[in-house]
Order: C-alpha cells, then structure tokens, then sequence
C-alpha cells in the first residue's frame, strides 16, 4: 500500500520536483502530449453512440511517463481544453472528472518507474525494455479505460445528462461494446508500437541527461 501512494508522490516530482532542468524538460513534453491529443481529438469520427479516435494514445503516454498524479491532471486539462477548442453545448464537468480519472489509470498500469518493465537480460528485451511485462501493461490498461471509463462512467454520464434514452439502454450497451470491442483490434497494435517507442526515446535523451546530472534513473522500482 505504501508503494501505491508512493507512485503518486513519485508522480509529482516529475513535473514539481527539485531537478528543475529535467521537470521543465517534462513540462514541455506533456504539454506537446497534450496538444497532440487535441489534434487527433478533431481528426475523429462520430458515430451515433460516441465516436471513434486515438486522442488517448497521448494520455497514456503522459501516465507512462510522469504517472499517475500526472495523469490525473493531463486528463482533466485534456478535457477542458477539448470542450474550448471544439464546444458542443454546455460544459459538463462530470466528464472532466472522467477523463482525470482515465488519466490516473494509464499513470498506475504503465508508469515507466514500475521495474519490471526494464531488464538486465537479453532474451525478450528491446532497448532495455522487457516486451512482455510492458505488453501486458498496455492490454490491462487500455482493456481498464474501455470497460471502467467507456462502458460504465461515460455510459452512466451519458445516461445522466440525458445523451442515451434509459429505454433504450440493452440496445446501446450492446451497441457500445462491440464498438469497443472492434476498437481494441486498432487500438492495442497501435499501442504496443507507438508506447515502446516513446518510452524508448525518453529513456535515451531525457532519462540519460538525469543520470549524467547525478539523479535517480527512469524505471526504479518502487
């Protein structure tokens, strides 16, 4: 339990610790994230129960990187700046609440300082990441966001504001989840490429300036 909370104070000195060369490096780098997600968020296709885009993939590389506290807050800033850019009717602050929930998700599953995604070995290693343990990483948090924040909290959201008829809720549930369902088999390949290489590149620049400057390297287990 101590590690649990331990993550998130972890988190935080990511972006408000004492190192500010490096939490500045990382302020730059979330802030790209996240406009990068509000790009491809305007690149996405509406279908008539939600619509389909990669605007997460970002997210979870925030929470890959910088973690669940992190996380939380790329979420909520996600969310915000989505309804500013494109507004669609009244802010709902119910899904700003979602989406920082979405964030923290990513930040606990794949937070890059869990140890067992690096190894010392050589078999199943890509440029220091152990494949499996990250790969296994990736399907449990994107299969978390699709069933706790797609199919229950944005469901329930949607249900709440009046978005999905309550009489029509079998139907939809059905509908939606073969939708997240068809979404997995894009969204997880795209994942096991898109998230090692980020990861990989941090590790290579940002991670390697911090262990020259004498501070503790990425992927310490906690």
């Amino acid at each position: 339990m101590k590690g649990f909370f331990n993550l998130f104070k972890l988190s935080a000195k990511e972006l408000f610790g004492e190192k500010k060369r490096v939490t500045i490096i990382n302020l730059v780098i979330c802030s790209m994230l996240i406009a990068l997600s509000m790009v491809i968020e305007a690149l996405s296709v509406d279908l008539p129960f939600g619509k389909i885009n990669f605007a997460f993939i970002p997210l979870a590389a925030i929470g890959m990187l910088f973690g669940p506290t992190v996380g939380i807050v790329a979420g909520g800033i996600c969310d915000v700046l989505g309804f500013l850019v494109h507004p669609s009717g009244a802010f709902l602050p119910l899904y700003t609440l979602i989406g920082m929930f979405q964030g923290m998700i990513y930040g606990l599953v794949l937070y890059r300082r869990w140890g067992d995604v690096y190894s010392d070995e050589t078999s199943g290693r890509l440029f220091g990441l152990k494949v499996t343990q990250l790969g296994l990483r990736i399907v449990a948090a994107r299969l978390l966001d699709v069933l706790i924040v797609n199919m229950i909290f944005n469901t329930t959201a949607n249900i709440h504001y009046g978005f999905i008829p309550y009489k029509s809720l079998p139907v939809i549930i059905a509908t939606r989840l073969g939708k997240n369902l068809l979404e997995l088999a894009a969204d997880l390949p795209l994942m096991f490429v898109v998230l090692p290489f980020v990861l990989v590149l941090y590790s290579k620049t940002v991670d390697k300036r911090a262990a020259e400057a004498g501070e503790a390297p990425a992927g310490q287990n906690v």
